[in-house]
């Protein structure tokens, strides 16, 4: 199935990835002096991306019997984890001087991760309820982020706008990832048995587990406690 996929996809999900990449990494870039939670990241993203590619091309994930599925515990539970780490340690250092501004546009990357989703639906990796012919609706966030950042930022920063967004879009993005894993074949697969989503277990599609979600959710979280806590530079 992998083998027939049209190269484009590849290259435009591929381009996706450093796009994420590129947004999340300059909304840190204008901290000075750097410190180790960006030094960190500026080291162990690359390092996570190039580590979870080589499992995929072996076929790591592709090893279904384990429970739970190598997915979540060699690409999703890791990168929760660091999360989890950064909001308990660098939360002022780190968290409370990122650009809220980028990590608000950054969300236009979810329009590609879309089409993507549905090239990948259309070639039988994935079920069409991930997808926004199903019940996936996560382009919104995407299609809105712009609007969105013009309306906040184009004079005194709407921060009731980007709180209720940024919450309206994180449970978009929660809807999704219950629906992927949910659709996951493994002992809890509910939804997809026509057709699992198998998709992101091959390179480099295992990226958006490992590193565009993570990405995504960390932007939400840190936007929203940057807004409550009334830090909106």
């Amino acid at each position: 199935m992998i083998d027939a996929l049209p190269f484009y996809v590849t290259v435009v999900f591929a381009l996706t990835t450093l796009l994420t990449l590129g947004f999340f990494l300059r909304s840190f870039s204008s901290i000075r002096p750097p410190g180790v939670p960006s030094q960190l990241l500026t080291f162990a993203i690359p390092f996570w991306m190039l580590l979870t590619g080589v499992l995929a091309l072996g076929g790591f994930y592709q090893q279904y019997q384990f429970v739970p599925p190598r997915v979540f515990g060699f690409a999703i539970v890791p990168a929760l984890l660091l999360i989890t780490l950064y909001f308990f340690l660098f939360r002022q250092v780190f968290i409370d001087r990122l650009s809220l501004r980028l990590l608000t546009l950054l969300h236009v990357v979810r329009i590609p991760v879309e089409l993507v989703l549905l090239w990948l639906m259309q070639a039988g990796l994935i079920p069409r309820i991930m997808t926004f012919e199903g019940l996936n609706f996560d382009i919104l966030s995407g299609l809105s982020a712009p609007i969105i950042y013009w309306l906040a930022f184009r004079g005194q920063v709407q921060t009731k706008l980007l709180i209720v967004w940024n919450m309206v879009a994180l449970a978009l993005l929660v809807n999704i990832v219950v629906i992927a894993v949910l659709s996951f074949p493994s002992p809890m697969q509910k939804l997809g048995l026509e057709q699992p989503n198998v998709g992101i277990t091959y390179f480099p599609f295992i990226w958006l587990a490992s590193i565009i979600v993570p990405v995504v959710l960390f932007a939400h979280l840190a936007s929203l406690w940057k807004l409550n806590r009334g830090h909106i530079s």
